[in-house]
Order: structure tokens, then sequence, then C-alpha cells
């Protein structure tokens, strides 16, 4: 008799102990049943009782297994833990406040069943979503695709699901900061996207603040584009034109004519100006040197403090 497959479920939590319980019994609701089944929670450093709340399940259900780091390493290394650990066919990744729905995770099966290597699914915000929360989401995916060199759709999620080629590609990745999003999509494989409806936040609050929310998109143009860099060089010249035609107007007005030249409020704008700018692209080449920095230490993406899996 042929083994069923196997499907990884792959959690990232933080501080997420109030709202785990009803993830998990909504999550098995709708595993179906012709699947062999392993629910990875990844511990992000929480400081509430989130890994007691994780244990708790795994010693009702054998098939629950946990990964605890030492401190909060951000949620995209805590997916990378997952992958980096996860043994199954196919792995889907998924937030556990039940934003992404696990009703979905049938239909995710049935396309990767179809041949599909990598199954994204798309978010269609709800009516509670704030007018804010939707400019800068949309923001955020203009500026990185006109800025990178990989581009994404508007509403692309976490939540999806990788074939274990998929994942053993992902898993020869060790960059610092690293953007799932962006290096999934430059992966490549036969894709396909599904929507589906964001649910409301069950517990606990957003763990993305504007400065992650900045932090994240400023990661993911810089790991995957040197374009600011080359906007600097354009818009340098640009300047340094504009700068030179008006150094010839002065020279002309200064040997040709007895009118004296003012405008020291002009002249003080203009140097305040080019100042900021020069700050500006100092601060832009700065940003890649020090992701040269972080990355030529070759510190490892997380450090786990303990766990049930055997680690490789």
């Amino acid at each position: 008799m042929n083994q069923p497959k196997k499907v990884s479920i792959i959690v990232p939590c933080y501080n997420e102990s109030e709202g785990l319980f009803l993830f998990y019994y909504e999550l098995v609701k709708h595993l179906p049943q012709e699947y062999s089944y392993e629910i990875i929670l990844v511990n992000d450093g929480s400081h509430d009782n989130t890994l007691d709340t994780i244990k708790n399940l795994h010693s009702q259900n054998s098939t629950v297994h946990y990964i605890s780091f030492s401190r909060n390493f951000g949620h995209q290394n805590a997916l990378k833990a997952g992958f980096d650990l996860c043994t199954g066919d196919c792995a889907i990744c998924m937030d556990s406040d039940l934003q992404h729905p696990p009703q979905l995770i049938p239909e995710l099966l049935k396309n990767w069943e179809n041949g599909f290597e990598s199954v994204v699914t798309k978010r269609l915000d709800h009516d509670s979503i704030s007018v804010f929360k939707k400019v800068t989401s949309r923001g955020f995916y203009r500026l990185t695709n006109r800025l990178s060199d990989v581009k994404l759709e508007n509403g692309v999620a976490d939540f999806r699901l990788l074939d274990r080629k998929v994942v053993e590609a992902l898993k020869n990745f060790s960059e610092d900061q690293i953007f799932l999003r962006a290096v999934i999509q430059w992966l490549g494989f036969k894709q396909t996207i599904i929507e589906y409806k964001a649910g409301e936040r069950v517990a606990g609050v957003s763990k993305y603040t504007i400065k992650k929310m900045f932090s994240f998109a400023l990661s993911g143009i810089t790991a995957f584009s040197v374009k600011p860099l080359r906007f600097s060089i354009y818009l340098g010249v640009v300047i340094a034109m504009i700068a030179f035609v008006y150094g010839v107007y002065a020279l002309v007005i200064f040997a040709f004519t007895d009118q004296a030249i003012e405008g020291w409020t002009s002249i003080l704008m203009s140097v305040l100006f080019i100042g900021g700018l020069n700050l500006l692209m100092l601060g832009i080449i700065g940003e890649y040197l020090g992701k040269l920095f972080i990355e030529n230490k070759k510190r490892p993406n997380y450090i786990v403090s303990e766990t049930d899996l055997p680690t490789r």
C-alpha cells in the first residue's frame, strides 16, 4: 500500500499564546484526510507563554512539532527555519492569527496535485482594513516593483505552498535579512496565484509596525536591485548639468553686464538642497555597504534554543 504524501505546515509564532489553540483547532479541521502531516510551530523569541502553549499542543498531538529561537530573529527567519527542518513532500507556510484562512489549504493542495510547484496566495482586503494600511501596502508593492528586478503581485502574502524541490532550492539561501517573497519569485518554478479574503485577526496585534514595514521594503529593494545606486548617478549628472549651466550664466552676467548678481537666499537654498541630496545618496551607498558588511560576517539566520525535530 502506497504511503500518503506528507504535508508540512510551517507557522511562525511571536507572542501568539492567546489565539494559538483556536488557530490549531481551525487548522486541523480543514486538513484533507488523504495526506499525512507535520505541523511545525516556530517560536520566534516570544515574551509570553507561546512556547508553553506549543509544547502543550505537542503533548496532545504527535504531528505537532516545535522550533524555539534563542531570541526574536524575525518572521522571515522563522519561516526559513521551518523550511530548513521540514520533511514533507510539500510545505505550506501561514500565520497563526487566522488572517490566512485554513479552509484555503485544500485548494492549495489541489493546485499542487495539478502540477504547480509554487502556489502563491493573493490577499483581498476586507472592509475593516484601514485606508492607511491599504495605501501603504499598495505603495510598498509599487515601489518594490519599480526599483527591484523581481516583480511581485500586489497583495501577495507569505501564505503559500511550495513543492519539495522549491524547498530544497530555498535551503541554499543563507543571506541576512532574507526577503522570502522575492526569493521564491526569483527561484522560478511552475507557479500559480489564487486569491483569498483576509480573515479578521483572532487575537493580539499586528507585529508589523511602520518601522518594520519600511525596513522590510528597504531590505527587499536593496537585496534584488542596484537601481537606487544607478538613480543616484543619474540624479548627480542632472544636478551637475544644471550647476554648469547656472555657472555659465553667472559668468556671462559678470563679464558682459554691470548688473549685480543678487540672490543669497537662492544660493543658500541650492547649497542646502545639494547637500541634502549628497546625504541621501551617501545613505543609499551606506545601506549597500552595510549589507555587504553583515553578509561578510556569515552569521546564521537564527539560533535554535530547543526543538523536537532532528537538526541537520
